[in-house]
């Protein structure tokens, strides 16, 4: 059997070793320690830049490394006798133009992705910058995890698409630090990729790479990502809109941050897509509240409208749940309490007509049917106060609202609801003293009733 190119050089040096100048434990050989005798003190190299390097070289690292067995003129070609004078433009276009020198050795066909980033971008790549010059070691030595990714992630590097954009794939240790996944490596998302096996793959322009990478997320998160597919964000992506924001787009990819401990910074990544809305939000008493008084109390976009399985705002099943989702807030005492607010919006609200007849409708299934639900009377996006400057504009606001159900509605046809508070001597008298009599009334008569009956049964029982 034929030995192999690598086995025949292996056996080569192994055989001629004893009878050169170079030793393979390590001692440098004669050619060596002249070239030292200049590049072992302090030489410097400038450019026409003017930036400058050091061309000072440790013999420790030589000895250290991989090619410690093949000398100094084996990759520079220089010798004490023949030593040319070169200058360079910057010191990118030294570092580039020096390690094609590798390349006389190490061919890039058995490895794409060199070949690759060779072809972009030759005089930005260099052998160099991931291998190291002087001291270069195998690539099963090099350290593993994070480490090894940002040998190369951690420089200037870009992916090209078909389209002919461009995308840099650097990634910033301080983002992985303080991400969430910090304690993950790159390869538990990157799944494929390791020290051994680096894929080159191609993508027709950039959001198909985002598209495809965002599929990584449901390796952990299969929970969330299962609610994505009942979203109305996924319904617009299967429609042919890749526009439509999928998880990296709102969590970012690296510098993954908790969506729960940053409100405002969750409405941000809404605002994305959604500017406009987030606009007005920004001016309602919640967005207000939030941005301006840092009130983390009030509800962002992720709140009303879920962050995975959002549903349709326009559809008939997205209203009905309304009530419910106002009541997440404003039915809690311990938040109302804050803010001298009411919490039995939701009893006061099903407690009416508009409310008895929306459970009578959720209960037909007849969800399309439109019946006045919170935002209706208090507006979506635009909420404002109550009281105050706005009061006027939110009252005519009303009236025109009414007026679509109840034909002839006047300005004061309002003034007949009592809004969300319990009736007391001083708001709404009237009523608070209609309710007290019937209170007592309403018992009265019931037991004057019954103790009727009862005595016509013992009239009755006495006479017989």
């Amino acid at each position: 059997m034929a030995l192999s190119r690598q086995y025949i050089v292996i056996l080569m040096i192994l055989l001629f070793a004893p009878f050169s100048a170079v030793s393979v434990e390590g001692a440098l050989s004669d050619a060596d320690q002249i070239c030292l005798g200049c590049h072992g003190q302090g030489l410097t190299m400038k450019f026409g830049s003017g930036e400058e390097i050091s061309l000072a070289v440790k013999a420790g690292d030589i000895e250290a490394s991989v090619h410690r067995i093949i000398g100094c003129t084996a990759c520079h070609g220089f010798s004490a006798e023949n030593h040319p004078h070169r200058s360079y433009k910057s010191k990118q276009e030294y570092s580039s133009l020096t390690a094609r020198l590798c390349t006389k050795c190490h061919t890039m066909k058995d490895n794409k992705l060199h070949a690759r980033l060779t072809k972009q971008e030759a005089l930005k790549t260099a052998c160099t910058e991931c291998h190291g010059s002087h001291a270069v070691k195998r690539v099963r030595d090099l350290p593993r995890g994070n480490q090894y990714c940002l040998s190369c992630h951690s420089r200037e590097i870009s992916i090209a698409f078909d389209s002919g954009e461009k995308r840099s794939i650097v990634v910033q240790e301080q983002h992985l630090n303080g991400s969430v996944h910090k304690n993950l490596s790159c390869i538990d998302c990157h799944f494929g990729f390791s020290s051994s096996t680096h894929p080159v793959r191609t993508f027709k322009n950039a959001r198909d790479y985002s598209l495809a990478h965002s599929e990584s997320c449901r390796r952990c998160h299969f929970d969330k990502y299962s609610k994505t597919l009942e979203g109305i964000h996924y319904k617009v992506l299967l429609q042919g809109n890749t526009n439509a924001p999928v998880c990296t787009d709102c969590h970012g990819t690296h510098a993954i941050a908790s969506a729960r401990k940053d409100k405002l910074a969750n409405a941000k990544r809404c605002e994305q897509c959604h500017g406009e809305v987030y606009a007005i939000y920004a001016k309602s008493v919640h967005g207000a509240a939030l941005i301006q008084e840092h009130i983390e109390d009030v509800p962002v976009c992720s709140d009303c409208h879920k962050a995975h399985d959002n549903a349709g705002p326009m559809s008939g099943d997205f209203r009905i749940t309304i009530p419910q989702i106002c009541a997440s807030c404003h039915a809690k005492p311990e938040i109302m309490k804050k803010y001298n607010l009411s919490t039995d919006v939701v009893d006061t609200y099903l407690g009416d007509f508009h409310g008895v007849t929306l459970k009578f409708y959720k209960q037909l299934g007849q969800s399309q049917k439109q019946i006045a639900v919170c935002i209706d009377c208090h507006g979506i996006h635009d909420i404002s106060k109550l009281s105050g400057s706005t009061s006027p504009v939110i009252k005519q606001n009303l009236v025109k609202r009414c007026q679509k159900c109840h034909e002839g509605a006047t300005a004061n046809f309002p003034d007949s609801w009592i809004s969300h508070y319990k009736p007391n001597f001083k708001q709404a008298p009237l009523v608070f003293i209609v309710n007290m009599i019937y209170k007592i009334f309403i018992p009265f008569m019931l037991v004057g009733l019954l103790l009727q009956i009862f005595l016509h049964a013992w009239r009755y029982i006495v006479n017989r």
